[in-house]
Parts: C-alpha cells; structure tokens; sequence
C-alpha cells in the first residue's frame, strides 16, 4: 500500500502475523493514510474541504504552539525550537 506520497509502507514479518499488523496499523496510522481513505470514500464539496484545511491548519497551529510553550528556551537543540524546520 502506498502513502500520500507514494511511498510504500513496509513492515518486516519476524515472529507473529498479528504482532506485524498492529505495526502496519500504526505505521497507516500515523502517516494518516487511514484518515484519507475515510476521507475519498465520498465526495467533498470545495467549500466543505476549504472549511477542513482552514480547521486542520488551526489544529496543527495550536499543537505546535502547545508544544514550543511546553518545551521553554532550554531544550535540546539550542533554545530555537524550531525543530529544523523553516519560519
């Protein structure tokens, strides 16, 4: 199966079948492939998919304001919480 990005997600079978599709599960999970196969099994009106990026992009914004609050100026990384990534 292939992400958003189109990079298939692997999961090595080692001991138990289950143990590897509770990986699997996460791994979907956490890359939201689940979430967006919920999301295409019906048809979005344009304005209902600009309504869930705006409220989307307000979520993503107050967790990464939560978590740079949370964190202070002396974590690792020099106190720039920025994480690497650009303004």
């Amino acid at each position: 199966m292939e992400n958003a990005f189109g990079k298939p997600v692997e999961v090595e079978v080692r001991d138990s079948l289950e143990k590897a599709m509770k990986i699997l599960k996460q791994k979907m999970s956490k890359e939201g492939i689940l979430q967006e196969l919920k999301r295409r099994r019906f048809y979005e009106k344009p304005s209902v998919k600009r309504k869930r990026k705006t409220r989307e992009a307000r979520k993503r914004l107050r967790r990464e304001m939560k978590r740079r609050a949370g964190q202070g100026t002396t974590g690792p990384g020099g106190g720039t919480g920025g994480g690497g990534r650009g303004a």
